[in-house]
């Protein structure tokens, strides 16, 4: 996982339309958090989405754009997004799976997690965990998107 005030590296994910989304392309811009779900079927992974849906007015007025990283391929996470109704924007890896990326191994099971970066691309959030129900740090992102504010 990345380690606090390390820069991000400049990844390419895929959202579900296809369209290639760069980390880059938010930097001067926006802060970026991303949410990494175990899988699209995880009970526990889909409450946490539907809390980060329900924050969105506050992630919105700190200028944190939301994107959930899913371990499937583009299909299936566009059919999950779909059937969810979700207005995020919804990522998958290009080649390798974007947890791969962040350093979030697939033990037992595919690790979750968290990670913001703010828009000079310096990660000032990173949190991750093997069992879903610990894997949202709501407070912990929440204290994070606070000090951005006060930071610009």
């Amino acid at each position: 996982m990345l380690e606090i005030g390390s820069v991000a590296p400049d990844l390419a994910l895929e959202d579900t339309t296809g369209q290639v989304v760069r980390l880059s392309e938010f930097r001067g811009k926006e802060n970026v958090l991303l949410y990494f779900m175990r899988s699209t079927t995880c009970p526990v992974c889909n409450s946490h989405v539907k809390d980060l849906v329900g924050r969105a007015a506050d992630f919105a007025a700190a200028d944190v754009r939301v994107l959930i990283a899913v371990p499937e391929g583009r299909e299936e996470a566009k059919a999950w997004r779909s059937k969810r109704g979700l207005s995020l924007r919804v990522v998958t890896g290009r080649g390798a799976t974007p947890h791969e990326a962040f350093g979030l191994s697939k033990k037992m099971l595919q690790q979750s997690g968290s990670v913001l970066i703010d828009r000079d691309g310096k990660v000032r959030h990173a949190h991750a965990a093997t069992m879903p129900i610990s894997a949202y740090d709501k407070k912990g992102i929440a204290k994070a998107v606070d000090e951005l504010a006060k930071v610009h």
